[in-house]
């Protein structure tokens, strides 16, 4: 049966011609021009769920609290984290409306959706949110914003070329404390910053898990997806959706699962938000043998093109556990999601002035979010940052795996003069996916 022509297909196709995408960014959605206080049905922002188990089930319960938008669709391959979100959201709203999906394209696809938010294991970043951006939709996406760099580069590309508003959910840029910190460094509280640190968790390890059959609520292939095929197993749990994290087909370790958070704290008090290091060389202590494989050690050195260079390192491998650490000519400033310190202490207490940098204010990351839906301005973590956090940490990974120093350039993103490291820039995707 041929769809409807609506306003969001109409869209949709008008994406596929060369000349739509400049125009795109002016075209807001009809549900996102709601005034304050109580919001009309007709001008919510109207909200569809990919991967609704653990963060994304707590991402859920945030966007069902507002007023301003309104979830109507939920995704996931696992059928027990489908129906507890489309209980969720029923419960929320009083009513039997909200759909829920195992095929994310059949949940885009709907028509009329303005935005998604994804929560999702990391070989499974690029995909949705490359196709909801062609769709014409928002997106907010949990860290870490990709798993190799030519996906994260292909995710702006595509949120750039579209016309989409991204937020990528490292919610560390919409808190006081980091903020303060940045602000602190920026105007030159510390005088010329000499070097800094930035401390991530420690890794683990694990024995050999035993092939299982595969629940019957979950669809291992779809669970799977891009990555390489392996039996089922529980990834050293209960289940395979936390500890996948520690599994290199799927993700980085501790390393790729914090550097959106701290590396990209650390790169916004110098500026390099945007941009990233030109050399980075270092070790990882990798798993010998059993299930993980991800670095559990590991320490990296970032130089940036003025010659500044950033520590990366695991909390038990540098003076610092988590968190950024800058340190200048008149003193350091350390931050994380503990505390704020300084020496001398006498630093916390500077103003910055009217006239100074003030950077980016957020003090609700989704409702930033929701507030760039209907503005169409920048959120405070767009594609481009995310991307850039995330790439320092990719690069990182592989100076560790080749055991050699990378030259980057960062303006083309591309590795200088070494083939073997260039391969590692992206991964070969499982048919039939590709990118």
């Amino acid at each position: 049966m041929r769809q409807p022509f609506t306003r969001r297909s109409f869209l949709r196709r008008s994406l596929t011609a060369a000349g739509a995408a400049a125009a795109f960014p002016a075209i807001v959605p009809s549900r996102a021009l709601g005034a304050g206080g109580a919001v009309a049905p007709s001008n919510r922002i109207v909200l569809g769920g990919i991967g609704v188990g653990s963060m994304g089930m707590g991402d859920l319960g945030d966007f069902l609290g507002r007023r301003e938008c309104q979830v109507v669709a939920v995704c996931d391959v696992d059928r027990r984290h489908r129906e507890n979100a489309k209980r969720a959201v029923d419960g929320r709203y009083q009513n039997d409306s909200c759909k829920a999906y195992l095929d994310f394209r059949e949940l885009i696809d709907r028509g009329d959706l303005d935005a998604v938010f994804t929560a999702l294991p990391d070989q499974w970043h690029a995909l949705p949110a490359i196709y909801a951006a062609r769709a014409g939709l928002d997106i907010h996406g949990q860290k870490p914003f990709a798993r190799t760099i030519r996906e994260g580069r292909a995710m702006c590309d595509a949120v750039h070329r579209c016309g989409r508003v991204w937020q990528t959910g490292s919610q560390q840029r919409s808190d006081g404390r980091f903020r303060r910190a940045v602000e602190l460094v920026r105007n030159g509280r510390l005088g010329t910053i000499l070097k800094v640190e930035v401390g991530l968790p420690t890794g683990g390890a694990h024995g050999v898990e035993p092939e299982r059959p595969v629940p019957e609520h979950l669809d291992w292939n779809w669970w799977l997806g891009p990555a390489p095929y392996r039996p089922f197993c529980n990834f050293g749990g209960n289940s395979p959706h936390w500890d996948w994290r520690w599994i290199m087909d799927f993700s980085g370790g501790q390393l790729t699962d914090w550097a959106g958070h701290h590396i990209d704290i650390a790169q916004w008090g110098l500026g390099f938000e945007r941009t990233g290091p030109v050399a980075v060389e270092g070790k990882g202590e990798f798993p010998a043998d059993g299930l993980y494989d991800a670095p559990m050690r590991y320490k990296f050195v970032c130089t940036y093109a003025n010659g500044l260079q950033m520590t990366v390192a695991n909390d038990s491998g540098q003076g610092i556990t988590h968190g950024a650490k800058w340190y200048g000519e008149r003193g350091w400033i350390l931050v994380n999601r503990g505390t704020l310190q300084a020496e001398p202490k006498e630093i916390l207490d500077e103003v910055i002035g009217p006239n100074e940098i003030h950077v980016y204010r957020s003090d609700d990351h989704k409702g930033n979010f929701l507030e760039c839906v209907r503005t169409r301005k920048e959120t405070v973590a767009p594609a481009e940052i995310g991307h850039r956090s995330i790439s320092v940490a990719l690069l990182g990974e592989i100076a560790m795996l080749t055991g050699r120093k990378i030259r980057w350039n960062p303006d083309t993103e591309e590795i200088i003069g070494d083939p073997g490291a260039s391969a590692l820039l992206g991964k070969a995707y499982r048919e039939p996916w590709t990118l």
